[in-house]
């Protein structure tokens, strides 16, 4: 096992196959990855002219990651040791922005100090600090994907439960798996609904496995309380009804479940939860307590 430092000059704007590493690493290194925020660090100040953003440097991510011997049908196992935040956030609203985009008139902006382990939002409301990645992902097959669009690579998904101490499993659709992150959270609830997180930029620590032959074509996340399956489309509905599919097939194929027995067990004890609906394509979840999938044989590596 060796340790490997990736700063936050080796930014990328999309996800491809086309790439050249950055860094080229074995199964089991640990690598600490430094983080821009999602506007890459160009707001510093409230009064700044949100209009003077360039806007083809939003949601970059630090990499690609060459992992030596993950080949496409293996899986991509990423272990979040650790998740650093600077000393400030950013958060950003406006017309056309969010939920409430078709209702405001102009832009806002608000920066956020981090102190005493707290996200301090206004002079008299402090917000618990929840870190959590916004986009992480391996190079997808085809053509190249902007960050900030989730799919089945990853990318753009906003999940809350992507967060310290959680393991991911990513598909490897190419050599080497090319493995990214960027746009980190100093807190967001599920949905992001104002159309950012408290963005911050960091540095994540995250050790890198290589599940061979153990396909499986959408991401998922595994901590100490559940297993996830995430899936992206074009609305919400979609999104929802694919996590949910995704779910039920992976207890058929993992265990003598019947299908219907599957989509039974999952409508009496799982949770169907928004990541996202901000985004270019909207992201939903499926969460299923680990004890469940447990008595049914299954065991996801922890």
């Amino acid at each position: 096992m060796t340790k490997h430092k990736l700063g936050k000059s080796h930014l990328i704007y999309a996800l491809s196959p086309e790439l050249e590493p950055a860094l080229r690493v074995q199964p089991g290194d640990i690598v600490e990855i430094e983080t821009c925020d999602c506007f890459e660090d160009q707001i510093q100040d409230e009064t700044q002219d949100f209009g003077t953003l360039d806007w083809n440097r939003i949601n970059p991510a630090t990499g690609p990651i060459y992992v030596d011997g993950a080949q496409p049908g293996d899986l991509l196992v990423v272990d979040i040791l650790s998740i650093e935040l600077a000393e400030r956030g950013v958060m950003t609203t406006g017309p056309g922005l969010g939920v409430l985009g078709d209702e405001l008139q102009e832009n806002a902006i608000r920066m956020i100090p981090i102190e005493n382990g707290e996200a301090v939002f206004a002079k008299n409301l402090r917000l618990p600090l929840r870190p959590m990645i916004g986009v992480i992902g391996t190079a997808p097959k085809g053509s190249a994907i902007p960050c900030g669009t989730p799919g089945d690579h990853g990318g753009n998904m906003d999940c809350t439960r992507i967060a310290q101490g959680a393991r991911l499993l990513l598909p490897v659709n190419v050599p080497g798996a090319l493995f990214a992150l960027g746009d980190l959270h100093a807190a967001m609830g599920d949905g992001e609904v104002g159309v950012s997180g408290i963005e911050i930029a960091g540095k994540v620590t995250v050790a890198l496995h290589v599940w061979k032959e153990a396909h499986w074509p959408h991401p998922m996340v595994v901590d100490d309380e559940h297993i996830m399956t995430i899936a992206s489309d074009e609305t919400l509905d979609a999104a929802a009804n694919r996590a949910v599919k995704h779910m039920a097939s992976l207890l058929a194929q993992e265990s003598s479940i019947t299908p219907a027995d599957a989509i039974m067990l999952l409508s009496a004890a799982a949770n169907l939860r928004v990541c996202q609906i901000v985004d270019p394509l909207k992201t939903a979840r499926v969460e299923l307590p680990r004890k469940l999938a447990r008595q049914l044989g299954i065991e996801l590596p922890r």
